[in-house]
């Protein structure tokens, strides 16, 4: 399994090359609240709507001192607004109460945050801090992963954990990123192309014997 997982992993490097978050952010929150908003949303539509929130409220005391109704306005073609709203008026006021201001560095603290789940709290950690091991399981991971036999099952957190056993900590977070790339151009839900897919040979679903 190991030589495999670093097989695909070059793959994705030699494809994609530097690993980037597809959200646009400049501060450490900007990001949280980003990653709040893709929730059931596409990256795309969120970095339409962010620049405007973030204009509106440019500060983290502004957001955290904003009218709850404004921001569902704002955000409201990225679906679920009214919780998404909520979430992010709450969970910066809770960084500016609790954290002094900062997106906090672990995953117990992040999990405090309102509308933070482990997905969010991976991925802030990878992108924000560095910290190795950092695994962001959302739908592309589960789906590709089980199709080359990384994982199996579509809950999160088991996903997670199988990935955590298998991928080297210092490589997981952009590895998670690279996939997401990966499900959108070529491995995607209902038409995966799998006659120009660089990653076949490893591939439980194409080729059983991988």
């Amino acid at each position: 399994m190991e030589e495999k997982v670093n097989a695909i992993i070059q793959i994705l490097k030699d494809r994609y090359g530097e690993a980037l978050c597809a959200l646009h952010y400049e501060k450490d929150y900007e990001l949280m609240i980003a990653v709040r908003l893709s929730a059931q949303c596409t990256d795309a539509r969120v970095n339409l709507v962010t620049p405007a929130l973030f204009a509106a409220y440019p500060t983290l005391e502004a957001m955290a001192n904003a009218d709850i109704a404004h921001v569902e306005e704002l955000v409201h073609s990225c679906g679920f607004y009214k919780h998404k709203a909520r979430d992010i008026v709450l969970a910066c006021q809770m960084l500016l109460h609790d954290y002094g201001g900062k997106v906090p560095g672990t995953m117990e603290q992040l999990l405090r945050l309102p509308g933070v789940g482990r997905k969010t709290a991976n991925l802030l950690l990878g992108d924000l801090y560095s910290v190795p091991g950092s695994v962001v399981c959302d739908t592309h991971c589960i789906r590709i992963c089980g199709r080359l036999g990384l994982s199996h099952g579509k809950e999160p957190e088991k996903v997670e954990q199988q990935l955590r056993a298998i991928l080297p900590p210092e490589e997981s977070s952009d590895f998670c990123h690279r996939i997401v790339l990966f499900g959108r151009d070529c491995c995607t839900a209902r038409n995966p192309q799998c006659g120009q897919c660089p990653l076949a040979l490893y591939c439980k679903a194409f080729n059983p014997e991988a």
